[in-house]
């Protein structure tokens, strides 16, 4: 089968350094060799998962409609859309002609099965970021009754939205991911911080060299996923 593989960061930053893209790539190539999958292209792209308004994908769904490649291989679901609405009007276009393949969650749409399991995922994902929302208004909500102090800075990895609401920082949720990629991988606080430096990243001070320290408050940042499992058992 001939597929096309699609690796996505959110910035220019991400995108310059390829410290994210190499990650995804390697998973691609390895998962096309295990399950002996023709890989004819690799599609990058720098740009937020907010919508399918975006070149790198719409080229992949070009090619898929054409027939020039039977299969989409991603190196995480939300590399290709973290909207479930985007998701079922790709299921319901596209992939229901050609296969998804998704590495880290082991989904295969060439089956019923699998669309079903992908549909469950992508909900319960969606589902676990509107609880997580609704939870976090609530509790601004009850401090504000009581008097409390509801403002400060918000924490690494998140951001307040329009609403005032605090929400994942989809840029600072995926460099907390990739230092924990080097962390895998066995990579001191220093040299973590040293890789950031030449990568040319900068805080939210704006400061472009990182200590030890400063990577290690990013490896110990919460994640989207910690904070609804921290907040489920604080019920």
């Amino acid at each position: 089968m001939r597929v096309i593989g699609y690796v996505r960061v959110s910035s220019y930053k991400q995108e310059a350094t390829g410290l994210s893209l190499e990650a995804q790539e390697l998973k691609i190539r390895q998962y096309c060799d295990l399950y002996e999958l023709d890989l004819i292209k690799i599609i990058v792209e720098c740009e937020s998962a907010k919508s399918l308004n975006r070149a790198g994908i719409q080229e992949a769904i070009d090619l898929l409609q054409s027939k020039k490649a039977e299969g989409l291989v991603v190196a995480k679901l939300d590399r290709l859309t973290r909207s479930i609405k985007d998701l079922s009007l790709l299921l319901d276009n596209l992939f229901k002609k050609v296969s998804l393949f998704s590495v880290t969650e082991l989904i295969d749409t060439k089956s019923p099965g699998g669309r079903l399991v992908l549909n469950i995922l992508t909900s319960v994902s969606q589902w676990e970021r509107e609880e997580l929302a609704e939870r976090t208004k609530e509790a601004l909500m009850i401090k504000k009754a009581k008097g409390e102090y509801t403002g400060g800075k918000t924490p690494l990895g998140w951001r307040v939205d329009e609403q005032g609401e605090e929400v994942p920082d989809e840029e600072e949720q995926e460099l907390i991911a990739i230092v924990r990629g080097y962390r895998d991988n066995r990579l001191s606080y220093s040299e973590i911080a040293q890789k950031l430096t030449e990568a040319h990243f900068t805080s939210r001070t704006g400061n472009a060299k990182f200590s030890k320290s400063a990577a290690k408050r990013i490896n110990d940042a919460e994640t989207t996923e910690e904070r609804a499992r921290r907040q489920e058992l604080n019920k």
